[in-house]
């Protein structure tokens, strides 16, 4: 072949063909996989990197939505939608169904319920026997995340220990477990906020409304923004303002916030990430900034 008709791969191709080795990786190793699907930006990339692993076939494993309750209705929503349109089961636990039956205690009424879902998850992964759950996370969201292997280990309690890991010399992947015990794997951990949303370009990838700017109200609190909703609402003395704003990351209405944005297209979201220099999670998600518990501490206890 000549170096005139070699074809030069892209960035993007690279991270893609990684991505599509380790979900095929999961599909060969794990018995009964199960793909995290929460109608956002990360695991919408990871079906469409399914789409091109498993396509024409169905995916070898289900999607699995572990639900606060009190998630934004324009994602659940689309959620659903997508669900619906690849034609592959969706199983949905709540973290509501935990409070029922005792496992999951609120020190409070108006507490966030996003650390809460380590439990529900952990108690869908034994009711369901998966041995592995796929997951969107990215090394750059949080120095937590940083830590973890793309085949990330979890014992029979559900707990990672971020100091005893196993090697992944030369992208050789080790996804055998004991009965009881779980993987975590993550096919876009070497991905970037910028390399997601080139590629939701690049693949023109439908998405919830509220990653685009649109008009909300807010309430600016803890040093963010905080939409005003039925079950955020203001406090008393708070200035009510209704401004442009778009979402970097979507989850928990209690702890997910968003920034002033006009970027309406993801061209313009692309060239707005390329600018800013406060990371995602540091500019939006509120847990992260006010828990009284680490992302590691909630990590090793069976957080996503």
């Amino acid at each position: 072949m000549t170096t005139q008709n070699k074809q030069t791969l892209s960035h993007l191709d690279w991270l893609e063909s990684e991505a599509i080795h380790i979900l095929r990786e999961v599909a060969g190793q794990c018995s009964n996989p199960v793909l995290l699907f929460s109608g956002g930006k990360d695991s919408l990339c990871l079906l469409r990197l399914a789409e091109k692993a498993f396509r024409p076939g169905r995916f070898p494993f289900p999607l699995m939505h572990i639900d606060t309750g009190h998630n934004y209705k324009e994602v659940i929503d689309f959620r659903d939608q997508r669900a619906q349109e690849l034609g592959e089961r969706l199983i949905v636990r709540s973290v509501e169904d935990s409070m029922k039956r005792g496992t999951v205690v609120l020190k409070s009424v108006d507490e966030s319920r996003n650390k809460h879902q380590s439990v529900t998850l952990i108690e869908a992964i034994e009711e369901f026997g998966f041995d592995c759950c796929i997951g969107g996370a990215r090394r750059d969201e949080e120095k937590a995340r940083a830590k973890e292997r793309i085949m990330s280990f979890r014992d029979e309690f559900g707990q990672w220990d971020p100091k005893n890991q196993r090697p992944e010399l030369w992208n050789l992947y080790n996804a055998r477990t004991h009965k009881g015990e779980n993987i975590r794997a993550f096919p876009i951990s070497n991905w970037t906020e910028m390399d997601v949303w080139q590629y939701i370009e690049r693949e023109n990838l439908g998405l919830p409304s509220i990653y685009f700017a649109h008009k909300r109200q807010i309430v600016r609190r803890s040093g963010g923004m905080m939409p005003v909703t039925d079950i955020t609402p203001a406090k008393p003395g708070e200035l009510i303002e209704e401004i442009l704003v778009r979402f970097r990351t979507v989850g928990d209405i209690t702890c997910t916030a968003p920034v002033e944005s006009d970027a309406d297209t993801v061209g313009k979201i692309v060239l707005e990430t390329a600018t800013t220099t406060i990371t995602e999670r540091g500019a939006t998600r509120l847990d992260d900034q006010t828990s009284d518990a680490s992302m590691e501490q909630r990590k090793k206890e069976g957080y996503f």
